[in-house]
């Protein structure tokens, strides 16, 4: 075999060993992350997690919403989790802590964001986006999402998903904002819906309004039907 040959060929059997040896031990941090998080949210109690843009600044309109809705959930008796970022999730999990109630942020690793933002009274920490959203679920009773980007249109679809699959049991689900979130609900209808492609019953899956306290008062006439606040059942 010719020297360069050789030569690339020990730095692929190199590159492979090294990844065989790395990739199981993956398996063991994702576990880890799971662990660590299973065991810091049962600490929690009945909570409602709240999505919305992290490049909302204080003073903005949004901010200031997301701030009054969290102090009506802490007063209605609910933990708050963000993902414990900046803008949104920073006025959320401020209002929830100036409230007296539990502010927690399920913070990820970003290069851009290093750390959870100083209103948290909980913070844990992950690597791993899924391992994160497992989190959101399992231990929030409602979600309401607030204008934002990819991450929280992600989140949204993540919920509903579940909900629509029956992977899950049924819980409410919020969006804060009727011209946000019109455009998309339009396109739903028009094309999704159309097409055949969704149910007429998945555009029931969530509910739209401006207000903060119909927000809450929808989370709780859930479970005053409901006759429960238990943990989200993941099947």
């Amino acid at each position: 075999m010719p020297k360069n040959h050789r030569n690339q060929h020990d730095n692929l059997e190199t590159v492979d060993k090294s990844y065989r040896m790395q990739e199981p031990w993956r398996l063991l941090r994702i576990m880890a992350e799971f662990v660590d998080g299973f065991e810091k949210m049962e600490r929690v109690g009945p909570a409602v997690s709240i999505f919305g843009s992290a490049r909302t600044k204080p003073g903005m309109a949004n901010y200031k919403l997301a701030e009054e809705l969290a102090r009506l959930i802490v007063k209605s008796g609910f933990a708050v989790i963000t993902g414990g970022g900046p803008g949104l999730m920073e006025a959320a999990n401020k209002g929830a802590k100036e409230a007296g109630g539990k502010s927690v942020g399920l913070s990820i690793q970003l290069p851009f964001e290093t750390k959870g933002n100083d209103f948290l009274t909980m913070e844990v920490n992950f690597n791993y986006f899924f391992v994160r959203k497992v989190m959101f679920v399992k231990y929030a009773r409602g979600f309401i999402a607030l204008p934002g980007g990819l991450g929280t249109m992600d989140e949204l679809f993540e919920m509903l998903t579940l909900i629509q699959t029956g992977k899950v049991d049924p819980f409410p689900i919020v969006l804060i904002g009727k011209t946000y979130w019109s455009g998309l609900l339009d396109w739903m209808k028009a094309s999704m819906l159309k097409e055949r492609y969704i149910n007429p019953e998945d555009l029931e899956l969530f509910h739209v309004t401006d207000s903060a306290k119909e927000a809450v008062r929808i989370i709780q006439d859930f479970y005053k039907k409901n006759k429960k606040r238990g943990k989200i059942r993941i099947i």
